[in-house]
């Protein structure tokens, strides 16, 4: 079975998420965001949401890891700004979570603003399925 990854980080929580191709989900972790914190507490929360995915069996089977955070994102370098969390500018969050001593290097993680991944979801499974164009 294939499995994808999704982690979304925002200025209240730190949640993850492993679903089927259907969309169906597997399993979800959460944490709440240290958003006042240095750059390191705030990576030890992603770290704890991964530890949490990772130890669930399906985590053999991931594919690829999708990960969503609030902007300014850069796609190309992986790094994050997120206006609501001070602690992270220019923050190679790509670089730290592909550096999880459980992330498959085929998974190879993917970095989006959160409004993209929100708007794919809608179209995959939501409100915007079927259409051509959404807003």
């Amino acid at each position: 079975m294939v499995v994808y990854g999704a982690l979304d980080i925002g200025g209240t929580k730190i949640a993850g998420a492993l679903v089927d191709p259907q969309g169906r989900l597997l399993v979800r972790s959460e944490r709440p965001t240290p958003a006042r914190e240095p750059a390191e507490v705030l990576m030890g929360a992603v770290t704890a949401v991964l530890d949490e995915l990772s130890g669930h069996s399906a985590w053999r089977e991931l594919a690829r890891l999708g990960v969503a955070s609030a902007g300014p994102v850069d796609g190309a370098t992986g790094t994050v700004s997120p206006v609501n969390i001070p602690g992270w500018r220019g923050f190679p969050l790509i670089d730290r979570v592909r550096s999880h001593p459980r992330v498959p290097a085929h998974a190879d993680p993917v970095l989006v603003g959160d409004a993209v991944a929100m708007a794919a979801a809608e179209h995959w499974l939501g409100a915007a399925r079927g259409a051509d164009n959404a807003l």
